[in-house]
């Protein structure tokens, strides 16, 4: 990093979670009815797993939010820190102490909403070999409401920024506050980019994510996520490539920039899909022995593609971050990083 970038430059919304997770043997998910690359929400039945995982599973405890974690890797790889700017909801509790502490160790400018009758948001992460099952309990995340981004500063920080990225996750908590900062970065003509984030959003939640869908200039998902979208939109083909030249197709309100959608699929090559062409690029395999755990390996990708994509680099300079950054993050437990960057353009 030589050049100086703004402060604020990137303004990322979704739900701060802390994450507990811990290596379990494939009964405690037969128990909690879950499948190993599950990421679901909590329902009541869920709800022992987390005191379960501490008293009994030696669990860690990581900053977690698919969002924050992909601006924490952004702020890793930058390493000039408060260029990302995130907004999301906790309680007031010691788990919300913890991810103020990790964000701005990080470098994460966090401007949390806090809420007092609820305790922050958790997300069991469960390890069964070198896969991962999730189970968010959303809590105070699901608090967050349109009038923390109406705020004077916070307002001024949304305006202020020139990119944009809000998760799917996010659409099962407030889609007002989406599409005002949609409607901002439209108006603007700054980008949006947005992830399919589950299988489960595009199942449940489709009506929102095709609100906010004209506004996506660029779209992130993995295969399993694509192809729920492609189920859901009852499009008869379950070619990634296809379905990723679909997205690309959907309705866009700014034609001048015209929608970008980058899949990917675990240790196969990462797919861009652009409105005249589809390019691979090849992920390298890790050893056995390497991998710790996948969590956070596709927040890791947004996050090293964002780190590049702020700078105003190719295309192809931002998707090969990404492959580094995600494979860095999977020798590491959940989504954190040791030692400094080591990408080169």
């Amino acid at each position: 990093m030589t050049t100086r970038l703004q402060e604020g430059l990137l303004v990322g919304c979704g739900n701060p979670l802390l994450d507990i997770s811990a290596t379990v043997p494939m009964e405690f998910l037969r128990k909690y009815d879950m499948n190993e690359d599950d990421a679901i929400l909590a329902e009541e039945r869920h709800m022992p797993i987390y005191r379960e995982l501490v008293d009994n599973h030696q669990a860690e405890f990581l900053a977690g939010g698919s969002v924050q974690n992909s601006l924490r890797i952004a702020q890793w790889i930058l390493g000039q820190p408060k260029v990302a700017v995130f907004f999301g909801c906790v309680g007031k509790d010691d788990y919300a102490d913890i991810l103020r502490t990790k964000a701005r160790e990080a470098g994460v400018d966090a401007h949390y909403q806090v809420t007092d009758d609820t305790p922050t948001g958790t997300c069991a992460v469960l390890i069964t070999g070198t896969r991962r099952s999730l189970c968010a309990n959303l809590a105070a995340a699901n608090k967050f409401t349109i009038d923390h981004l109406m705020d004077a500063t916070n307002n001024a920080l949304v305006e202020n920024a020139s990119y944009y990225y809000i998760s799917g996750f996010f659409l099962t908590v407030s889609p007002p506050s989406i599409m005002r900062v949609a409607a901002i970065a439209n108006a603007k003509r700054k980008p949006f980019l947005m992830n399919l984030s589950a299988p489960f959003i595009s199942q449940v939640f489709m009506a929102p994510l095709l609100d906010v869908m004209p506004y996506v200039d660029i779209i992130f998902g993995n295969e399993a996520e694509a192809h729920a979208f492609a189920t859901a939109q009852g499009w008869p083909t379950d070619d990634l490539r296809e379905i990723g030249k679909r997205l690309v197709a959907l309705k866009k309100l700014n034609t001048e920039r015209p929608r970008i959608a980058i899949l990917t699929q675990g240790c196969d090559p990462v797919l861009l899909i652009q409105h005249d062409s589809i390019q691979e690029f090849p992920v390298k395999m890790l050893a056995v022995h390497e991998i710790v755990d996948t969590n956070g390996a596709g927040d890791a990708f947004v996050g090293g593609f964002l780190s590049q994509y702020v700078q105003g680099k190719s295309m192809d300079v931002c998707i090969r971050c990404g492959n580094y950054a995600a494979g860095h993050i999977i020798k590491n437990p959940g989504c954190t990083y040791s030692g400094a960057s080591e990408f080169v353009e």
